[in-house]
């Protein structure tokens, strides 16, 4: 099937384009062919593609060749009875273009490299056109493999543009390393950042744990000591809490419920502000109490050295304070 075809006589099919052996004759490249039984030529698209520069050969064949000029390999095949040819490099779904789909996708390359190879196709056509047949004369070395397609002369400017177009594929392929390896060395910097970045996360973590322990030392010594501080006499006294004052108090007392009422009112007051200032009628207010209730209350709690006296403020409301004892 990749043999070229006998030169035509009068009457017959004329001999397609060969383009795998003027291909192989530049450059070693190879371009698919298959021939059907009709004489019809049909190539795979990825090989022209390639040897044209294009990189996505779906969108090259949808922007540039009808879908009349194209076909998959099943389809072609199944038409004519034929099995798929042998070899993984032949797939069910392959891309097939016919001649004129094989010129058009050629003329559309608008790459400065395609020039002269769009001149020789538009030249092949013309012949055709004039002269009813295109023969490229074979070359003086022939493939020495068996089997291998004989191999034509092709013009000088063809082959110049196809060995442009795989100097282009090659710088592309360099260009494309580099930027590999590129990437892969930012990769790299990039991990060994995250990996230092880690580091000092986890040496930060250590430090916060360090500290959270020793606030929690310092908050359990705290609260053995409570709060300490020294008194006009020279010796250490704690300071109250609410809590210490009405633990202290329900020791001392036995009261009845108003009293007791009247005393939680007033301690966190106590000891808060270190004294007591309010009106009678505030504390009332608060309590529920009558004013002479609330002020029984209070002579009690001072008999019990509860509380103590400290004259009365400016505007007439007693002061009290706490009886440290």
């Amino acid at each position: 099937m990749n043999e070229p075809s006998k030169q035509p006589n009068a009457g017959e099919r004329h001999e397609a384009i060969d383009v795998s052996d003027f291909v192989y004759a530049a450059t070693g490249a190879r371009v698919r062919r298959l021939t059907m039984p009709d004489g019809t030529h049909w190539f795979p698209a990825v090989d022209v593609c390639k040897e044209l520069g294009h990189t996505n050969s779906r969108k090259a064949l949808s922007d540039h060749v009808p879908e009349e000029h194209r076909e998959i390999l099943e389809t072609v095949t199944g038409g004519y009875g034929l099995s798929i040819p042998a070899g993984r490099e032949w797939r069910r779904d392959m891309n097939l273009i016919d001649l004129q789909g094989l010129i058009l996708l050629v003329q559309s390359c608008t790459k400065a490299a395609c020039a002269p190879f769009k001149q020789w196709a538009a030249e092949v056509i013309e012949t055709v056109q004039r002269e009813g047949s295109y023969t490229l004369e074979e070359a003086e070395v022939q493939p020495a493999e068996p089997g291998a397609p004989i191999a034509y002369a092709m013009p000088e400017q063809v082959a110049e543009a196809i060995v442009r177009l795989e100097a282009h594929n090659l710088q592309l392929d360099e260009e494309l390393a580099n930027g590999q390896r590129e990437s892969i060395s930012l990769q790299k910097e990039m991990l060994a950042i995250q990996r230092e970045t880690l580091a000092t996360q986890k040496a930060t973590l250590a430090v916060q744990q360090a500290l959270v322990r020793a606030m929690e030392r310092i908050a359990d010594r705290f609260d053995a000591l409570v709060l300490e501080r020294r008194a006009p006499g020279g010796h250490l006294t704690v300071l109250p809490t609410t809590e210490s004052v009405l633990a202290d108090w329900r020791e001392r007392l036995s009261v009845t419920e108003d009293v007791w009422l009247v005393a939680v009112v007033i301690a966190p007051v106590l000891v808060e502000r270190g004294e007591l200032r309010e009106p009678l009628e505030s504390i009332a207010a608060r309590t529920g109490l009558s004013v002479r209730r609330v002020n029984e209350c209070l002579r009690l709690l001072r008999k019990h050295a509860c509380i103590r006296s400290q004259g009365a403020a400016e505007d007439g409301a007693p002061v009290y304070v706490l009886n440290q004892l």
